[in-house]
C-alpha cells in the first residue's frame, strides 16, 4: 500500500474540564467553540500526552490546579486553517476528563469567550460542530451513565 492510500492527521489532546458539574468551553481565535487543549508541537512526538496536556492547560488557562483523569473520548475533526491558502486539516484528538481543583483562570489571547455550562442542560449542538460536537455528545452521554 502506498502512502497515497493513507490519510494524514494532526494529533491533539482535549480536556473535558469540570467544576461543580459544569464543563468549561470557550471560543477560540477562529470564532469557534472549543475545549481546552490543542495539537502536539514538533518535537513532542516522544513527550507523554499528560505533559502535553500540562503545557496546553498552562498556555490556555494560566496556573490552575486540576486532577487529570484517563482518556475518555477519542475524536476526529476537520478544520480550515487560518493560513493564506486555507487548507482543510484533519485532527485526531484524545479527550481527557479533568476536574478543576484550584487557581484563577486567565483567559489568554487564544480565546475570546469562556463559559461554564451545566452538564445536565447543555446542548452542545448549539455550540459545536463536526468531530468536536460528536466528542462532546459522547462525553455527555458517558456522564449521564455515571
Amino acid at each position: 500500500m502506498s502512502t497515497d492510500d493513507k490519510d494524514l492527521y494532526f494529533v491533539a489532546v482535549k480536556i473535558f474540564l469540570e467544576n461543580d458539574r459544569k464543563l468549561l468551553i470557550f471560543k477560540d481565535g477562529f470564532g469557534k467553540w472549543d475545549l481546552p487543549g490543542g495539537r502536539l508541537k514538533k518535537g513532542e512526538f516522544n513527550t507523554p500526552l499528560e505533559e502535553v496536556v500540562r503545557r496546553k492547560m498552562a498556555e490556555e488557562l494560566g496556573h490552575v490546579k486540576y486532577k487529570l483523569g484517563k482518556p475518555i473520548v477519542f475524536m476526529r475533526h476537520e478544520r480550515v486553517e487560518s493560513t493564506p491558502d486555507k487548507p482543510t486539516v484533519r485532527i485526531f484528538a484524545v479527550g481527557y476528563q479533568a476536574t478543576l481543583e484550584s487557581g484563577k483562570m486567565e483567559m489568554t489571547s487564544h480565546h475570546t469567550k469562556m463559559l461554564w455550562v451545566d452538564l445536565k442542560t447543555f446542548k452542545p449542538e448549539d455550540y459545536f460542530s463536526g468531530g468536536w460536537l460528536k466528542g462532546v455528545q459522547e462525553y455527555l452521554e458517558l456522564k449521564k451513565n455515571e
